[in-house]
């Protein structure tokens, strides 16, 4: 009855979604396009009986790449769809794999529409990202007798508590999931239980963990940070969310007092929102240099705006230390390995209950620094950018936090492995 009564709402609540749709296309007017692959509707593809990957956003599908990496090697010829919901994800997705993979958008979860999908992917194995609970088309997965793996599953305490309120819908869509794969024993905990049968839910650790990062990285940084000026001090404020921009640059201004040649790479998180932050810069009066007017950024540039997508590992590589925004606002935070596995000193406000585990982990080994406000982030940043062994020191362990805990990898791949044998799609095995 409650999935009965969830999918009535789900049709009422069409028109408000496209909606929400148009006005977010009035400022990333990709949200204007492909909306009939929203309802399962597009070509049907001829590469079916392979593997359907689905992630969320940039975040989720960057998190991927290792097991997208693994499936490719091992299984070149098994035909690869991936799905996203947000255009960042779905460009992420084309700039990475081309015409490798099949890639639409990943329906609606409305019973037509997920069966319209299904019908024209027609996939042996589905791979679902993190935290992707749709009752309905787990229901269709299990009823078309498709292997369902949620693969580095996470359920934070404040997702917990939300989703205990519509258990009874719930449950009955988890009991239909093949595998959980949980990134610890508290997410474990958490989908047990919310209804997941204990007996499919293992722990694999986070995937995120097993990031491997160009090889050419370090190379391309070289160059960038000479063009920026080598001997001058350079943070990032990364992955910044509206509210934090002002901040970083309200600190910089600050700690122009001390570096009077200070550099600060600004990259907000959402491409709606480069213009307003470029805006933004002009108005404290420093100067700035936009990424993507590449050639302008002289040595009066005191504001590197990082207007690009894509290049954020550069940016990162480039820099002496790193702020990891949407943590200063209540967004819960973003990844903040990435700069660990570079060797920087990793800060980020209080609000990080997206990677709780992870920030943990660090602040364990003092490799990052919690700044409740703009003052301690500018005392912070100050400090450290005065202090290059304290930054090497942190930096390291913060390697050693990222290298400590790898392995999620080759853990979920056993369980895509033993899925795959489960339909007979395959002989090999992962190593």
């Amino acid at each position: 009855m409650a999935r009965w009564l969830y999918t009535f709402l789900l049709y009422l609540l069409i028109p408000v979604e496209l909606l929400r749709l148009t006005l977010r296309g009035r400022q990333e007017p990709d949200y204007l396009e492909r909306w009939s692959e929203r309802f399962g509707r597009f070509p049907a593809t001829d590469k079916h009986d392979g593997i359907w990957l689905h992630a969320v956003s940039l975040g989720e599908t960057i998190a991927a790449a290792p097991l997208i990496k693994r499936i490719r090697e091992h299984h070149p010829d098994l035909p690869l769809t991936i799905t996203t919901t947000t255009p960042t994800g779905s460009n992420r997705v084309r700039e990475t794999y081309g015409n490798d993979v099949f890639h639409v958008y990943a329906p609606y979860d409305l019973p037509t529409a997920v069966r319209r999908f299904l019908e024209r992917v027609r996939p042996r194995l589905a791979i679902i990202m993190e935290t992707e609970l749709w009752p309905n088309l787990l229901r269709e997965l299990d009823r078309q007798g498709i292997p369902s793996l949620v693969a580095n599953a996470r359920l934070s305490e404040r997702s917990f508590r939300g989703y205990r309120h519509v258990r009874p819908l719930l449950a009955p869509a988890l009991r239909c999931v093949t595998t959980v794969a949980a990134q610890g024993q508290a997410d474990a905990d958490r989908y047990i239980q919310l209804g997941t049968p204990p007996e499919r839910v293992v722990v694999t650790g986070n995937l995120k963990f097993d990031l491997r990062l160009p090889a050419t990285l370090t190379e391309e940084a070289e160059v960038l940070r000479g063009s920026w000026g080598r001997n001058r001090p350079i943070w990032i404020a990364a992955s910044t969310h509206e509210g934090e921009d002002e901040i970083a640059l309200a600190v910089h201004q600050r700690l122009l007092e001390n570096f009077s040649d200070g550099l600060l790479v600004l990259v907000p998180r959402h491409p709606a929102r480069f213009d307003r932050v470029f805006e933004l810069c002009r108005q404290t009066g420093l100067p700035t240099a936009r990424r993507s007017q590449r050639g302008r950024f002289t040595t009066d540039t005191r504001v590197f705006l990082g207007d690009t997508m894509g290049e954020l590992p550069l940016f990162y590589a480039a820099s002496d230390l790193a702020f990891v925004g949407g943590s200063l606002v209540e967004s819960g935070g973003h990844n903040p390995l990435e700069p660990a596995a570079l060797g920087l000193p990793v800060l980020f406000g209080p609000h990080t209950f997206n990677f709780r585990e992870i920030s943990a982990k660090l602040l364990d080994v003092s490799a990052a620094c919690l700044v409740a406000d703009e003052a301690e982030l500018a005392t912070t940043v100050t400090r450290l950018l005065g202090s290059p062994e304290q930054r090497s020191a942190m930096g390291e362990r913060g390697r050693e936090v990222v290298e400590s805990n790898r392995g999620a990898l080759g853990r979920l791949s056993s369980l895509v492995e033993e899925l795959l044998r489960s339909q007979d799609l395959t002989k090999g095995q992962y190593h």
